[in-house]
């Protein structure tokens, strides 16, 4: 520890107090000027023992103080950086009172820098830095001395460390590490606005002087920005900067140590400062008045013309939206706004008509949609335009002088009659006539009729409401001076209903009556259906036959909700007797004129149980064993049944097990796979194609005669294939032949006709083969034809015809 005093002779009782102290200290004693360094630089040196502390005088003023205590500890010495002499610096000297001169004491020097930048005199101690010392590298090295007996090398005291301080100079400029900077302040900003803070970096001792003491300056950007010269805060400098005059303003800093004074070092950067928009500008149309022209026939929503209002902001402060405040043309256009090319894009809302306005005038309106109220005394930010738009005449269609028509028919119109009508008119100034046509794709079983010139409606064919109740046309309008330009209109034909279809039982009933009925008992409910549609709903009337008036089983009652129900008249009804009766009812509608038709219900005998259900309706019943129910009974059959397709399966399976794959020589394939249903000559009938083929087909190779061919037509042989190698199974042999047969022109297929082609010599009925019939068409007699029908009659003069052209 270092105590620095000033003023005149230190008092001897302080030393004293001081000496005292367990923590060793160095004390100096400096008259004038105060300290600044805790120990002197190059001069003087701490010389401690283990029985006194020596300070070296520095001045004549300075005295040494001596105490006999124990060993002291080195603090601190110091050294200039950057010093650069002709000769080693001195940093300081140690000595120890153990040393009386003789040179017989060894100064030894370890730790930080020890012999390669710091090198001490081993007999005297004295410590001299030997290399440049930068502090910014490295502040404080940290030594240790000891003293040593020069020929045994003994340690006369125990190691003591201190350290060497390195004391700063001015040697670093100030910087900017985050350098060149960007800002960005609105314009139109008030005097004093802050704009950003940017600070330097200076690498040397902020504690020791002024050489970290950093003053900022602007060196260019003046007299638009102004810097504190300690906070480095940048402010704007003038009031209400625009943007629109100027966007973007280059400011030079100088950061300078030693506090700004001269001969202090200094930094600078760059700083860009951007204006930021507000909306400080109203829009403003380029011209006051606009023009454009439109087809009267453009398609609804087409884009007319565009309108642009000017606006110097950027951003959204430039956005304006547009509106129709007046004019004649208020209902027929609307004007929408773009977002990306900021301008008012027209449109059309509804149809024009060149022959009712021929122009139309609009006041349009652009106003900003972002406003700044700082600036509203400014005026009001919108601005208006006019424009005018002249309808062009073009060739419009027919117009039809309804949208959409709706007619109505009896569905027992007649054929040819009017059943309505369509008009239309060529709305340009030069009307040209009309001409009606129906669109076939809607009226494809072409029921309908129109005519060209008047557009009146005819039915074509009859209509029936109950097939179809509603008919969708479109009728088309074409000028006949221009076919280009056409017209279509929807006509919905709704059918009206008559009373063309008499009533009938709504389902097929089957009534069932139990023996041991009462009388007065119904039967069975029956309900009618009319496919004709009342306006007034179904009424429907029901009797007996008139000669079943006076029936004596049976008898009919009317309900309220329009049914019918069927009552027995007495008991007693014997299915032995009589099984089935049946009862013909008479149904009547309500219409003008009413129809009527008989719909004949079935009503059965049967077997019921005590409380009245059906057991059975069949005589055969009474053979039944007494108990044994109608479930019970078709359960058994039902086994019965499973039971026998079971052993039909097993006995199909056992004789398919039995039957060898491979057939044997012996064996006549015939028998499997022949089999005749029809009148001929029974085995002979193979003789159609060779059987023993299929038996051995690798004895056979190259041509065989044709026995479907007549003899009297002879083609060449056909070219043997190549021999069959042995082993070849007869399918394949047959798909060979099937080749053949399919090449030759001259034949009828191998796998049908050629099998049936040959009848047999023992036919009763003879060959029924036309290619080789002994008789020749002459002589036939073909009247006999003329009974079989009409269309064989026709058939018998054509044969007949041809025996004419013979004989002539």
């Amino acid at each position: 520890m270092v105590i620095c005093l000033t003023g005149g002779t230190m008092p001897e009782r302080l030393a004293e107090m001081l000496l005292d102290l367990w923590t060793p200290l160095i004390i100096l004693w400096i008259t004038v000027p105060p300290c600044i360094h805790t120990a002197p630089m190059n001069q003087s040196q701490v010389l401690m023992s283990g029985s006194r502390l020596e300070l070296n005088r520095l001045s004549e003023e300075q005295r040494v103080l001596n105490r006999s205590k124990r060993g002291w500890v080195w603090n601190q010495m110091f050294v200039l950086e950057e010093f650069s002499g002709p000769e080693p610096i001195l940093v300081g000297r140690l000595h120890t009172d153990l040393d009386p001169g003789s040179k017989k004491i060894k100064y030894i020097l370890s730790g930080d820098g020890a012999g390669t930048i710091f090198q001490i005199n081993d007999i005297t101690g004295d410590i001299h830095a030997i290399k440049r010392l930068d502090r910014e590298e490295k502040a404080e090295y940290t030594l240790t001395a000891q003293a040593v007996d020069w020929e045994t090398n003994k340690p006369l005291e125990p190691p003591s460390e201190f350290i060497i301080k390195v004391q700063d100079i001015n040697d670093n400029a100030p910087e900017f590490l985050n350098g060149p900077y960007h800002a960005t302040v609105p314009e139109m900003s008030i005097l004093g606005t802050s704009v950003t803070n940017v600070t330097a970096t200076d690498a040397d001792d902020p504690v020791y002087g002024n050489s970290a003491k950093l003053v900022y300056s602007i060196l260019e950007g003046q007299p638009y920005f102004s810097i504190e010269p300690e906070t480095a805060i940048i402010k704007t400098a003038l009031p209400n900067m625009d943007r629109e005059a100027k966007e973007e303003y280059l400011v030079v800093i100088q950061a300078k140590d030693m506090g700004g004074h001269s001969g202090g070092l200094s930094g600078t950067t760059t700083l860009t400062v951007t204006l930021t928009d507000v909306n400080d500008n109203p829009p403003k149309f380029a011209q006051s008045l606009y023009h454009f022209s439109v087809p009267e026939d453009v398609v609804l929503g087409t884009a007319i013309g565009r309108v642009k209002a000017n606006d110097q902001d950027i951003g959204e402060n430039a956005q304006s939206s547009y509106d129709i405040i007046d004019g004649d043309g208020t209902a027929l256009f609307e004007i929408t706004s773009d977002a990306q090319a900021q301008d008012g894009i027209i449109r059309l809302r509804k149809p024009l008509d060149f022959e009712t306005k021929k122009s139309y005038t609009l006041k349009v309106e652009a106003a900003n949609v972002h406003t700044d109220p700082r600036f509203s005394g400014k005026g009001p930010f919108k601005d208006t335009a006019t424009v005018k738009i002249v309808v062009e005449d073009a060739d419009e269609p027919p117009i039809f002088s309804s949208p959409t028509y709706l007619l109505e028919v009896h569905e027992n119109a007649a054929l040819n009659s009017v059943i309505g009508q369509v008009t239309a008119r060529d709305p340009d100034v030069t009307s040209s006539p009309i001409r009606f046509s129906i669109d076939r794709h809607t009226d494809l079983e072409r029921q309908f009729n129109i005519n060209a010139d008047d557009g009146k409606i005819t039915l074509a064919t009859p209509l029936d409401r109950e097939l179809s109740v509603w008919h969708n046309i479109t009728i088309i309008a074409t000028e006949i001076r221009n076919h280009s330009q056409i017209s279509r209109v929807p006509v919905a034909i709704k059918v009206l209903d008559v009373n063309d279809n008499a009533p009938e039982f709504a389902s097929e009933y089957e009534a069932f009556l139990c023996e041991n009925g009462k009388p007065g008992q119904v039967i069975q409910t029956v309900s009618a259906m009319d496919k004709d549609d009342p306006k007034n709903g179904h009424y429907f009337l029901y009797s007996l036959l008139p000669e079943m008036v006076n029936n004596p089983n049976f008898t009919i009652k009317k309900n309220e909700d329009n049914s019918l129900s069927i009552l027995a008249k007495h008991n007693g009804f014997n299915r032995q007797k009589q099984e089935v009766y049946l009862l013909p009812i008479v149904i009547s509608d309500s219409g003008n004129p009413p129809l009527s038709s008989t719909s004949t219900l079935t009503i059965r005998v049967c077997g019921c149980s005590s409380d009245g259900v059906v057991q059975s309706c069949n005589v055969e019943a009474y053979v039944l064993p007494i108990g044994l129910s109608m479930g019970a009974l078709i359960a058994i059959l039902a086994c019965i049944v499973l039971l026998l397709v079971i052993v039909v399966l097993f006995v199909t399976l056992r004789r398919h097990k039995n039957e060898p794959l491979i057939i044997k020589d012996d064996e006549d394939v015939r028998e499997n796979i022949i089999r005749y249903d029809d009148e001929g000559g029974g085995e002979e009938d193979t003789e159609a194609f060779d059987i023993a083929t299929l038996q051995n087909p690798d004895g056979i190779n190259g041509f065989l005669p044709r026995k479907d061919i007549k003899p009297d037509l002879q083609f060449m042989p056909r070219q043997g294939l190549a021999p069959v190698p042995n082993g070849v199974d007869v399918d394949e042999f047959i798909n060979v032949r099937l080749h053949e047969a399919d090449n030759d022109p001259a034949a009828p297929p191998y796998d049908s006709i050629q099998i049936y082609g040959y009848e047999g010599r023992g036919s009763v009925a003879g060959s029924l083969s036309s290619l080789e019939s002994s008789t020749s068409d002459s002589d036939q007699n073909f009247d006999y034809l003329s009974d079989w029908g009409p269309r064989f009659k026709r058939l018998g003069e054509l044969y007949s015809v041809g025996e004419s052209d013979k004989e002539t």
